[in-house]
C-alpha cells in the first residue's frame, strides 16, 4: 500500500508541480513556472478572442451613432434607450478587450497568480453600469408615460432590425469565445440588446398599427428591467470572487467530507476555498494525520490533492500537517532543553 501510495506521489509531482503543502507556497516558483506555461499554451485562444471583440467594438460603435441619430429625429425613448444601452455595450467590450489582454499576461514574482481578476472587474463594472442606465432608462420611461410624445413608428423599425442583425452576430461570435465571467458579461450584453432591440421592432409595429405612442416608453420599462436582471446576477458572481467568496457551487461540506476519506488523515480543518479568477480556485487547509515519517505524509498529500484535482476541480492547494500528539500553542513547538536532549519529535510540512 505504502509503495501503491509513493508511485502515485511520483506520478502526481510530474503532472502538477505547482502543488505544494506550507503557509508560504503561493509565490512557489514551479507555481509560477506553470502559469507561464497555461498563459503560453491559451495565446492562439487569446488571439481569437481579441479579433472577436475588435470586430464587435468597430460594429458596435457604428450601430451607437446611427441609433443615437434615428432616436432624436423619431422621438423614440425606446431608440435613445438603445443607443444608450449600446453604448454602455462598447465600454463593456472595451473593458473586456482590455481585461483578455491583461490575463494574458503570465505570472511573475509581484503578480504569483497572474491577472487572472482583470476579467472579473471588468465584468462587474460592466454590470454596475448597465444597472445605472437601466434606472435612468426607468426613469424617463415613467416621465413619459404621464406626458406622451408621438414617434416616427416606420423609422423605430428599420434602425431596430439593423440593431436585431448586428447584436445578434456579436452575441453569437462571442458565445464561440465566452469562458470565463468576463467575456460571459458581454455576451449577456449583447444577447439582451438583440432581444430589447427585437421588442423595438414589436413596439413600433404597435404604434404604426394604434396610434398608441404610449407604447414606446412601456417599451423601454421592459428593456430597463431586462438590462437589470440580467447585470445583478453578473453583479452577485464578481462580488464573490472578489470578496474571495466560496466558488460558486462548491460545498465545503462535501470537500472535507472527501478530503476525510483519504486514509491516513485523522481530521481537516481551518479549510478555506476561493476563486482565483472566474475558472480557477484555491484551496487553504490544515489536516491532522498521525505522527509519521515526512516521506509517509507526502503520500497522504499527493492522494488529497488527487481528490481535489478530479473530484473539484481545484488545481492550486495549501496543505499544511498537523501530527496527532504535537502539543501546539500557537505552533508546534519543542523546548531547546528537549531538543538538547534529543527529542525525537517530528512536525510534518510536506514542500
Amino acid at each position: 500500500m505504502l509503495e501503491r501510495a509513493r508511485e502515485l506521489w511520483n506520478r502526481s509531482s510530474e503532472r502538477q508541480p505547482h502543488y505544494s503543502a506550507g503557509l508560504a507556497s503561493d509565490t512557489h516558483p514551479r507555481y509560477t513556472i506553470h502559469m507561464r506555461l497555461h498563459a503560453a499554451s491559451a495565446r492562439s485562444g487569446v488571439n481569437r478572442t481579441q479579433s472577436v471583440l475588435r470586430f464587435s467594438l468597430a460594429a458596435t460603435l457604428a450601430y451607437v451613432a446611427v441609433t443615437f441619430a434615428a432616436g432624436l429625429r423619431a422621438h423614440s425613448l425606446a431608440l435613445l434607450s438603445e443607443a444608450g444601452h449600446n453604448a454602455s455595450d462598447f465600454l463593456a467590450l472595451l473593458l473586456s478587450f482590455a481585461a483578455v489582454y491583461f490575463q494574458s499576461r503570465p505570472a511573475g514574482s509581484s503578480k504569483t497568480f497572474g491577472y487572472q481578476r482583470a476579467g472579473v472587474l471588468a465584468a462587474f463594472l460592466n454590470a454596475a453600469t448597465l444597472i445605472v442606465i437601466s434606472i435612468w432608462i426607468a426613469i424617463e420611461a415613467l416621465h413619459r408615460l404621464s406626458a406622451p410624445v408621438t414617434v416616427q413608428p416606420r423609422l423605430m423599425m428599420v434602425v431596430a432590425a439593423a440593431g436585431v442583425v448586428m447584436n445578434g452576430v456579436i452575441a453569437a461570435l462571442l458565445w464561440r469565445v465566452a469562458r470565463d465571467v468576463n467575456l460571459r458579461s458581454a455576451f449577456l450584453h449583447m444577447a439582451g440588446d438583440t432581444l430589447s432591440t427585437a421588442a423595438v421592432i414589436a413596439g413600433g409595429a404597435g404604434i404604426l398599427l394604434t396610434g398608441r405612442n404610449w407604447i414606446d416608453p412601456a417599451l423601454s420599462l421592459l428593456i430597463a428591467a431586462l438590462i437589470l436582471w440580467t447585470s445583478m446576477d453578473i453583479v452577485r458572481e464578481t462580488l464573490n470572487i472578489l470578496l474571495e467568496g466560496t466558488p460558486r457551487g462548491t460545498s465545503l461540506t462535501e470537500i472535507r467530507s472527501s478530503m476525510g476519506a483519504v486514509e491516513g488523515v485523522v481530521n481537516v480543518h481551518d479549510l478555506h476555498v476561493w476563486s482565483l479568477g472566474s475558472n480557477s480556485s484555491a484551496l487553504a487547509c490544515h489536516v491532522t494525520i498521525a505522527d509519521i515519517p515526512p516521506s509517509e505524509s507526502a503520500c497522504i498529500l499527493a492522494q488529497l490533492n488527487q481528490v481535489l484535482k478530479e473530484r473539484f476541480h481545484i488545481s492550486h492547494t495549501t496543505i499544511q500537517f498537523e501530527h496527532i500528539g504535537c502539543v501546539e500553542l500557537e505552533v508546534c513547538v519543542v523546548p531547546m532543553e528537549e531538543m538538547a536532549r534529543g527529542h525525537g519529535h517530528r512536525h510534518g510540512r510536506v514542500h
